[in-house]
């Protein structure tokens, strides 16, 4: 018997009958309970990709906020004009590289009859399309030059340029991150580029413009890509999340947006980050606060609250608050980044009106926004600017970020008590000259009532009225606090008016006489506005004027000068007043020299200046502020106040008779004959 003899047919075999015992008379199973199914995971045919990869733009169209390269390309290859080498830069994931994949595919498609030409709408379905897209080219050769950066690897491109393409119809290298190739290798490459095949095309990407030399952006055409603004890349987040069948509520949307910086890559990877946490959690839609989590952030209104209660001078409640914010998991560094970009807001709604009814911005941010732009202002956000700027820096490079960042805040409420430079101006204005009048002593803050004409600092109030009598020049004061803000307040100075002398009237002829030379002071001036910058400085800071007797002037240079300066300046004077002056050399100890002169006033205005009793209050009120030097716009270049001069005519061509000092001006000088005959030797 053959074992197919002994084998029964399956329909030989009872089935068990539907809803009764199994086999041999069982009792039946219990019927199952029905139990729900776990969820199971989206089944994906092959890897995953990401959203970058996944939505890379294919066209030109799919770039987005590149439209003006997008125009010129286009019109380049409808006229025929397209260049053999392109440079692309901007910041990273702009779609550098996905450009030079989408003038690669243009140059090398032949339609879907496999009949066409270069085109700025390729077809992406012929082989050289396809080929492209999936980066198995023959013809389109991508390098990194970043890891590739000698003469070696460039010197593999141009023997590859010296073959005709395999496949397509042009040869195109692209060389990414070209900046990263040495100065050998650029110069390697500079014949080829300027003069390639006709069949070869190369794009470069960079983002580092400034390091590819000149001679290298000379031969090629130059392609800006712009950052992505925030509102368009909303918009595209937007459409790839409904494509993904993922909501996200439009506050997450615009934290992914804003922390891209105007790169689609990097927005794209968060968006992908935010739904690969969104699925995991099982909800239904990806709020602000979950995204605000997954980047590090502060909450947006605790941002908000921060920056009120500093700008309240509260350090208690600001530091409660960033305490709240460091226990969520929030960084204190990216909160002062915050607080920065929110003075940064609050600026722009101050300055642009416009804004305020913008979509470009939350509406709960132009609301907060705007309330404070009204309330704070320019000086108070600058100073807040300015403290935050160095803040940061301060805490990246302190051992404990925390501690560093709280210290920073302290700091800036500190900041917010004290006035701005304009109101302290006007406040230091109002105040009595003497301190004591005005409603008591300047110097006595509690004398003074805190009525609205005061400043803040440290609880007092600093005020007083207008004497309005007082005439005085007013000097600049420049105080610095402990907070490292600088405030530059006129006071008024105890000097008397130095009115300068009126400049020579001007004429209308084309020969104006020269002016004279009335002092040592013009004459030193007059070496300046001839250009002799060394014989100025050493006439200015070494040169001791003994006799100044117009045409005779004497001098005595201080030792070390060099020598023959008094030839060189006999030779300036000559040349411009000739005939009209003789330097003479003495050794006389003489005037002290210019320098010297201007460092006394100086310090005799330093002098007056810190017994004014008007500093006096200023300083008790400030105890920690520094003083400055004093700066008096009626002093000369200098440092010296304004002479007083004789006229030019009152000077005699030969010294005159100390008995005639008082003749007229046009009085003849006696000789010995006329002396005699009047009666030389009696006495008047």
């Amino acid at each position: 018997m053959t074992p197919s003899d002994d084998t029964s047919t399956p329909e030989e075999i009872p089935l068990p009958p539907i809803e009764e015992g199994g086999f041999f008379d069982a009792p039946s199973a219990p019927a199952p309970v029905a139990v729900p199914e776990p969820q199971k995971p989206v089944e994906r045919s092959g890897p995953y990709r990401v959203l970058a990869r996944k939505y890379r733009p294919q066209h030109f169209d799919d770039l987005i906020g590149q439209d003006a390269t997008v125009r010129i390309l286009r019109r380049a290859f409808q006229l025929g004009r397209v260049a053999h080498a392109f440079m692309l830069t901007g910041v990273r994931g702009v779609g550098k590289t996905t450009t030079a994949r989408i003038i690669a595919r243009a140059l090398n498609c032949i339609g879907v009859d496999g009949q066409g030409g270069p085109t700025a709408d390729p077809c992406g379905v012929c082989a050289n399309c396809t080929a492209i897209l999936a980066d198995r080219h023959p013809d389109v050769l991508e390098m990194d030059a970043a890891s590739r950066t000698g003469v070696d690897d460039i010197r593999e491109i141009i023997e590859a340029t010296r073959f005709r393409p395999m496949q397509g119809r042009m040869k195109v290298f692209i060389i990414d991150e070209v900046h990263m190739l040495s100065r050998n290798a650029f110069n390697a490459l500079l014949k080829t580029l300027e003069e390639p095949p006709e069949q070869v095309t190369f794009i470069f990407a960079t983002t580092e413009l400034r390091k590819v030399p000149v001679t290298v952006l000379s031969r090629c055409q130059r392609f800006d890509l712009r950052r992505v603004p925030q509102e368009m890349l909303m918009q595209h987040f937007a459409g790839i999340a409904g494509k993904e069948s993922v909501a996200f509520s439009d506050e997450a949307l615009s934290l992914i947006a804003r922390a891209a910086d105007g790169s689609v890559r990097d927005g794209l990877s968060l968006l992908d980050q935010a739904i690969a946490q969104g699925e995991g959690e099982g909800t239904s839609r990806i709020e602000a606060p979950m995204v605000s989590a997954m980047l590090g952030l502060a909450d947006r209104q605790l941002v908000f609250d921060l920056f009120e209660v500093l700008m309240q001078g509260n350090a208690d409640q600001a530091l409660s608050i960033s305490g709240q914010a460091y226990a969520q998991g929030a960084d204190l560094g990216i909160l002062l980044t915050d607080l920065l970009d929110l003075i940064h807001i609050i600026s722009r709604l101050k300055a642009i009106a416009s804004l305020r009814h913008s979509r470009e911005l939350p509406e709960a941010e132009r609301d907060r926004g705007a309330s404070l732009a009204d309330r704070l202002p320019n000086a108070e956000l600058g100073r807040a600017w300015q403290i935050l700027l160095k803040g940061i820096q301060e805490v990246e490079q302190a051992p404990d970020r925390r501690a560093a960042a709280e210290m920073v805040l302290i700091r800036l409420c500190y900041a917010s008590t004290l006035p701005t430079p304009d109101r302290l101006a006007r406040l230091v204005m109002q105040m009595p000259a003497d301190g004591q009048e005005g409603g008591g002593s300047a110097a006595s803050p509690g004398n003074v009532p805190g009525d609205g004409s005061g400043v803040t600092a440290r609880g007092a109030v600093v005020g007083g009225a207008p004497d309005g009598g007082d005439d005085r020049p007013r000097a600049a004061l420049r105080l610095v606090a402990n907070g490292g803000v600088a405030y530059e307040a006129p006071i008024l100075a105890p000097t008397p008016i130095l009115t300068p002398a009126p400049p020579p009237p001007e004429t209308e002829s084309a020969e104006a006489p020269l002016p004279p030379l009335r002092s040592w002071r013009e004459m030193v001036a007059f070496v300046a506005r001839e250009s002799e910058a060394m014989l100025h400085g050493i006439l200015r800071h070494s040169a001791h004027l003994v006799r100044f007797e117009p045409p005779r002037v004497a001098l005595r240079m201080a030792r070390g000068t060099p020598p023959r300066i008094e030839t060189r300046l006999q030779s300036l004077l000559e040349r411009v007043y000739p005939g009209q002056w003789q330097i003479e050399t003495s050794q006389d100890e003489g005037e002290p020299t210019l320098d010297e002169q201007g460092a006394e006033i100086v310090s005799l205005r330093r002098e007056e200046l810190h017994a004014h009793p008007l500093l006096r209050a200023i300083l008790d009120v400030f105890p920690d502020a520094r003083v400055g030097e004093p700066k008096d716009l009626s002093l000369d270049e200098y440092g010296l106040p304004p002479e007083e001069l004789e006229s030019p005519e009152s000077w005699a061509t030969e010294p005159a008779a100390p008995d005639l000092d008082f003749a007229p001006v046009d009085a003849d000088l006696m000789d010995d004959d006329d002396w005699h005959d009047f009666g030389g030797g009696s006495s008047f």
